[in-house]
Parts: C-alpha cells; structure tokens; sequence
C-alpha cells in the first residue's frame, strides 16, 4: 500500500492531513494491517485537550487493545462520530472514511517536526 505523499506521520503510526488551521488525524495503513479486523473505536470529544504522544483514545482490534497517541497538541474540534457503528473503516478506508479526529493545533512546529511520508516509509520498512 503507497504511504499518501501529503500526509505528515508520527512514530506512533498516525497520519495527519493539514486543513487550514486544522490538522486531520486518522491511523496508517500500516497500522491497521498489523492490528488486524478492528471491532472497536474509542475517540475524545469535542472540546478535549490533547498532547503531543499522550494518548487520546484507543482502538480495539480482535487480537488486542491499542492506545491512539495524539501526533501533535491541541483542541478537537471534531471527531468521526461514524466510527463508532463502523469501526470496520479504519480496515476498509484508513485515510479517507476512517479519520478520527480534527485537532486545532496549539503549535503548528508540532505539524513540522513530524515525517514525511519517505521517512514513514523507511521507517516501517525496517520493522
């Protein structure tokens, strides 16, 4: 599966599209091929705070639970409420249907310090 050259990525296998001012943020391909069928999908609300590599939700998947750690910091703004009765979409569609959630950034160097989709690649090449 080709990593989307316009995303940014972090180390935690989320991907994050730039809108505006906003950031989109959803799981990678990769990720959701290594975590197998998801059942389950637990996302913050509107309104939270969220930190750069702390958690912010998790997805649960048949063989196990995984914690979605935030790529950058900032407020959500929205969340995929469509997730929840289709969890099967982050299977089907992880950079389309199956975003998570909209974060208003409040440091836009966190969007910078992420990888590019090359050094996405590379690093999950060498796993």
């Amino acid at each position: 599966m080709a990593v989307p050259k316009d995303l940014r990525y972090s180390k935690e296998h989320e991907w994050v599209k730039v809108e505006g001012d906003n950031a989109r943020v959803g799981i990678t391909y990769f990720a959701q091929s290594e975590l197998g069928d998801i059942v389950f999908v637990e996302l913050p609300e509107v309104g939270d705070e969220v930190t750069a590599n702390e958690p912010f939700g998790s997805v649960e998947s048949v063989k196990t639970v995984s914690e979605l750690y935030a790529p950058i910091s900032g407020k959500v703004v929205e969340v995929n409420e469509e997730l929840s009765d289709n969890p099967e979409f982050v299977n089907e569609s992880p950079y389309e249907k199956a975003w998570m959630v909209v974060i208003e950034p409040s440091d836009k160097a966190d969007i910078d310090a992420l990888m590019s989709a090359e050094q996405y690649e590379e690093m999950t090449n060498e796993g």
